[in-house]
């Protein structure tokens, strides 16, 4: 038999496999976790609002909550099918799992991996939305905001999904966050055009998802290369066998990869939702969540220390005395990143304001409902100002004082950006059920239509290798990459490596979802943030 029929036959027997319908066990676990998800979730909010007494008229504000909280979720639910199908799709073509064991396998690693992350993520994302948005989320304009990104997401991904392009969650929410800021910017009166977006924080996010795709494919390849000359069997750079699994050293392997890419997928993208999930619940119920209520009170005695520490090291670095209204001072500098011969001073008279406003309670608990919401908007902006300003290469900060600034700001962020552990359960719930659903056309298009010949062992395991650490490596530094982008690059990388040859029409395919992917999620979230911000008007 040719090695063409028999990559053919093995395609084939891997077809046969994501053709098979889901039996009554798995719609049955599907409802199960749907339901325990849903009421997990109202529990857990009921509690959180009558813990904090939190004075809240009419059903007004649950019911957009509730839509809110929903539109979020669905976002964490399609990125589950649109982008985990990567994980699952070389177990199942080199025969390694049964497709539907394959998928829940990953579902529930997704599910891990996003109870265990640690947030970075989720509050580096935010941090590129105009921040006159995020101090004032609770407004009309801060509304528009988050449902014009989240449903442009949710458009552009199931988008792709029909077409089954590999399009990446990432890049397609980053688009829509950039769009959300230009359109903002430029509906402001006197705007400055780009100033509504923070573009040295949006230019880490791009070299991310950028030269993610370029390290998958070049690192696939080497490791596929390393390979053949380091490990001589055979068995690992042959086509499967028609209905055969691989040997099961070679399948322990290849399961490990795949639990490796949907925990690492679970831990990096399933933080964007919760970032997202934050902002809803700080504009609507900020008497609840504006405040880390949980902060121990060691940790505010703590926080007055740090505080005037940096308070004083500012000082050495003013130039000025801070303005009447240094708070806008603040925001100014926040928004434009040009220092000023009063900025210091503003920063630390902001950093004076919210410590004398903490000193007078033991804990977070006890900061009254009618000045929560300020407290946590001048932390926010305090530690905002200071991450520009200890990057900003005019501040002469030495190290000495970067440190005790460095310190202060953990300090507040440590009371404003914070995630209730309901929040990671209800997105890993999400991710985990989205896993479950709709994943074939992706798995199809990663599995056939890349390369040539059949997948091998060797070229499924070096391209999850490969995505395994980078998007580990990006999850440790707090950078969001594309599980989809990484993987598929990576696979084509083993291609092109193997000498197997690429399907160019879908290789071009790819690059164009990827190239058309920001322009487009930006247009979309712009246009329909301009809509909702006129209808609420």
């Amino acid at each position: 038999m040719s090695d063409a029929t028999t990559a053919d036959s093995a395609m084939s027997a891997s077809r046969l496999q994501l053709e098979k319908k889901n039996g009554p066990f798995a719609a049955m676990l599907f409802l199960v976790l749907l339901v325990a998800g849903l009421a997990f979730t109202t529990i857990s909010l009921v509690n959180d609002i009558g813990t904090s007494a939190a004075p809240q008229t009419g059903w007004v504000p649950y019911g957009l909550l509730g839509l809110a909280l929903l539109i979020a979720l669905g976002f964490e639910f399609v990125n589950g099918f649109h982008d985990t199908a990567n994980a699952v799709a070389t177990v199942i073509y080199t025969n390694t799992l049964p497709a539907t064991f394959a998928v829940v396998w990953s579902g529930f690693f997704n599910f891990l991996g996003v109870l265990l992350s640690s947030g970075a993520v989720a509050f580096g994302i935010i941090s590129l939305l105009p921040v006159e948005l995020i101090l004032h989320v609770g407004s009309n304009a801060g509304f528009a905001m988050v449902f014009a990104l989240l449903l442009a997401s949710i458009v552009w991904n199931l988008g792709t999904w029909a077409l089954g392009l590999p399009a990446s969650s990432s890049h397609t929410l980053i688009g829509s966050i950039i769009g959300v800021g230009l359109a903002n910017q430029l509906m402001a009166a006197g705007n400055t055009h780009t100033s509504g977006v923070d573009w040295g924080q949006a230019m880490n996010v791009g070299k991310s998802l950028l030269l993610s795709p370029i390290v998958g494919f070049i690192c696939a390849a080497l490791l596929l290369i390393i390979l053949k000359n380091l490990v001589k069997v055979p068995a690992l750079y042959k086509e499967p066998k028609p209905g055969k699994a691989p040997p099961w050293w070679i399948r322990g392997l290849l399961v490990l990869t795949c639990t490796g890419v949907s925990f690492a997928h679970g831990s990096n993208d399933g933080q964007k939702g919760m970032g997202l999930i934050m902002l809803i619940l700080i504009g609507i119920l900020p008497t609840t969540y504006a405040l880390n209520r949980a902060m121990p009170a060691k940790d505010v005695l703590t926080f007055q220390a740090v505080s005037q520490q940096a308070s004083h090291t500012l000082a050495r670095y003013a130039h000025g005395q801070a303005p009447a209204d240094f708070r806008a001072d603040v925001e100014r500098y926040v928004q434009s990143h040009q220092l000023q011969p009063q900025t210091a001073a503003s920063v630390a008279a902001l950093s004076d304001a919210v410590s004398e406003q903490i000193g007078h309670y033991d804990n977070l608990q006890q900061v009254p409902h009618a000045v929560i919401q300020n407290v946590r908007n001048d932390m926010y902006l305090n530690s905002e100002a200071l991450r520009i300003l200890l990057k900003d290469d005019h501040s002469g900060l030495n190290d000495a004082d970067k440190s005790v600034l460095t310190n202060y700001r953990k300090s507040l962020d440590g009371a404003t950006k914070f995630i209730p552990n309901w929040v990671k359960v209800a997105v890993a719930i999400a991710l985990g059920l989205g896993t479950l659903v709709g994943w074939k056309r992706i798995v199809v298009t990663v599995g056939e239509k890349i390369g040539k010949t059949h997948l091998t062992y060797a070229q499924g395991a070096s391209a999850e290798l490969v995505a395994m650490a980078t998007i580990g490596a990006a999850d440790a530094y707090g950078l969001p990459v594309s599980t989809t982008h990484v993987l598929s690059s990576g696979i084509a990388g083993t291609m092109a490596a193997n000498k197997s040859g690429l399907q160019m029409s879908t290789v071009r395919n790819l690059v164009m979802a990827w190239v058309l992917t920001l322009p487009a999620a930006m247009l979309l979230s712009g246009t329909l943030y301009w809509v909702f911000v006129q209808f609420t008007h």
